[in-house]
C-alpha cells in the first residue's frame, strides 16, 4: 500500500515563476550555472548550486556551499521570491514537449515505502553524490527538486489528471526549450480523498529518475527518527515527488563514445565484434547524418567514416531482465570484453550522450577525432525497467535517459 501525502508546498510568487524554476541541479555544469544566474537574482541555481555565489576557489562540496544555500532560500523566503500556500495540497504537473505529454501527481511520498521496497529503484547510488543531496537538504531543511516517480497507469487514476486538466491552471509557461509547463493546486477535497484512496490500491512506484535525492531524503528520514520520541508522523517522512503513469512515458536513447579501439587494429576490432554480431554497412536515417536503431537488439555503430548496423545473434540473448537490456548486452559483449571498459562508470576513456542530443553528434565526434567509435541505442522501454526493479535488480548506469525534464521549484517541500 503506498503512503502518499498533500503538503503545504514553498513556490514562486505568480509573476516571478519563470525567472525562479531551473533545471535539476545535476543536468548543469558550474559554466552553465553561471550562465543561468548572470542578471537573474531569482534563480533557484543560487539555492540548488549556491557556489555561484560564492569565490571561484571554493570547494563546491564543503560546508560553506550547502550554509550559503540556507542563507539564500531564506533570503528568498524574506524578499518574497517564495512563498508558502496557505494550506496541505495535492498538486497537477503538466509537462509537454513536441508531442510528448506527461501529466502527474505532485505529492509527499513516505520515505518507508522507498525504505521497504515499495517505491523500487533499478539504479544504484554513488554515496559521494548521495552524501551531497543529504548535506543539502539537511542543512536547507527543503527539498528543492523532485523524484520523477512511475506507477502503471490505472484509468481511475487517469480520470481525475484528465479531469483536472480541464480547468484552469495556476501556472502555465513555456520555458527557453520550448517545453510548457503547467501547474493546477487540488484544492478540492473530495478530489484529495480521492486520491488517497487510489494510490493505497497501487502496488508500487518506480523511481524512474531521481534516485540520489530519493536515497538522501530517506537518509534524513531514519537519521532524524532516531531522535523522534513522540512516534507521531513527521513532513521529514516524506520526499518531493511528482508520480506519472507509465503510460505517457517515453525514455530516450542513452549513447556510447569510446575514445579509442583498445589497442585493436580496425580489422581485428570487426572481427571480434562480428562473434557475436551480424554486421552490414547502413545510411544515416536520423537527423542530418545519424544513424538510430529501429529494434531492440539493434545497434548503430559509427566508424571509420561509416554507419554501421549491428544485429545481436541468438546465442547471446537472455530472458534474464537486466542481461537481456541492450545496453548490458553492449557492455557484455563489446564495451567489456573488446574495448576494455570494465566500469562505464568510472573509466575515462567512455562517456554518454543523451538522446535528445540526436545522432548527429556521435557521427561529429568520431570524424574530429575526439573518439575513435560511436554506438547509438534503442531505447530501454518502461517494461524493461519495470521487469528489472520488480526482480529486484538493477540496470547498468545511464541506461535510461527521460523527456522532457522535471523544472525545480515548480513547488517545494519543507521539512
Amino acid at each position: 500500500m503506498i503512503k502518499i501525502k498533500p503538503f503545504k508546498a514553498l513556490r514562486p510568487k505568480k509573476d516571478l515563476y519563470s525567472k525562479v524554476i531551473a533545471p535539476p541541479y545535476d543536468v548543469v555544469s558550474h559554466e552553465d550555472c553561471m550562465n543561468l544566474v548572470k542578471g537573474n537574482p531569482y534563480s533557484l541555481i543560487h539555492i540548488s548550486r549556491s557556489e555561484v555565489d560564492l569565490p571561484s576557489n571554493v570547494d563546491h562540496y564543503s560546508s560553506e556551499v550547502y550554509l550559503k544555500a540556507k542563507e539564500n532560500l531564506e533570503k528568498f523566503i524574506r524578499d518574497g521570491f517564495l512563498v508558502y500556500d496557505d494550506k496541505e495540497y495535492f498538486y497537477i504537473y503538466r509537462l509537454i514537449m513536441g508531442t510528448q505529454k506527461q501529466i502527474g501527481f505532485v505529492a509527499g511520498v513516505n520515505a518507508y515505502d522507498y525504505i521497504d521496497g515499495i517505491v523500487k529503484k533499478h539504479e544504484n547510488t554513488r554515496q559521494d553524490k548521495e552524501d551531497d543531496r543529504i548535506r543539502h537538504i539537511d542543512i536547507t531543511n527543503t527539498q528543492l527538486e523532485p523524484v520523477f516517480l512511475a506507477y502503471r497507469s490505472k484509468e481511475s487514476l487517469d480520470k481525475i489528471l484528465f479531469d483536472i486538466e480541464k480547468t484552469t491552471p495556476e501556472i502555465d509557461l513555456t520555458t527557453d526549450d520550448g517545453v510548457k509547463h503547467t501547474l493546477w493546486i487540488v484544492k478540492d477535497r473530495n478530489i484529495h480523498d480521492k486520491i488517497l484512496s487510489e494510490f493505497k490500491n497501487i502496488p508500487a512506484l518506480y523511481v524512474a529518475d531521481g534516485h540520489h535525492r530519493t536515497a538522501a531524503a530517506c537518509s534524513i528520514s531514519k537519521k532524524r527518527d532516531a531522535d523522534n520520541k513522540s512516534g507521531t508522523e513527521k513532513e521529514y517522512q516524506y520526499f518531493l515527488s511528482v508520480i506519472f503513469p507509465d503510460n505517457m512515458l517515453k525514455i530516450m536513447d542513452y549513447n556510447r563514445v569510446i575514445k579509442d579501439l583498445n589497442s585493436n587494429s580496425l580489422e581485428s576490432f570487426i572481427s571480434k565484434v562480428e562473434k557475436n554480431f551480424m554486421i552490414e554497412k547502413t545510411k544515416s536515417n536520423d537527423g542530418k547524418y545519424g544513424y538510430k536503431p529501429t529494434a531492440k537488439n539493434h545497434f548503430g555503430m559509427y566508424l571509420n567514416g561509416e554507419w554501421y548496423l549491428l544485429k545481436a545473434k541468438e546465442h547471446i540473448k537472455s530472458n534474464d531482465p537486466v542481461k537481456t537490456l541492450d545496453v548490458s548486452i553492449l557492455q557484455e559483449y563489446i564495451l567489456s570484453p573488446i574495448l576494455g571498459i570494465e566500469n562505464p562508470r568510472t573509466d575515462k576513456r567512455i562517456d554518454f550522450i543523451g538522446g535528445i542530443k540526436g545522432t548527429d553528434i556521435l557521427k561529429e565526434l568520431v570524424d574530429k577525432k575526439e573518439f575513435a567509435v560511436s554506438f547509438s541505442m534503442y531505447p530501454t522501454s518502461m517494461a524493461e525497467l519495470f521487469a528489472v526493479a520488480d526482480a529486484n535488480k538493477l540496470m547498468p548506469p545511464k541506461s535510461t535517459w527521460f523527456e522532457p525534464k522535471l523544472k525545480s521549484g515548480m513547488v517545494i517541500h519543507t521539512l
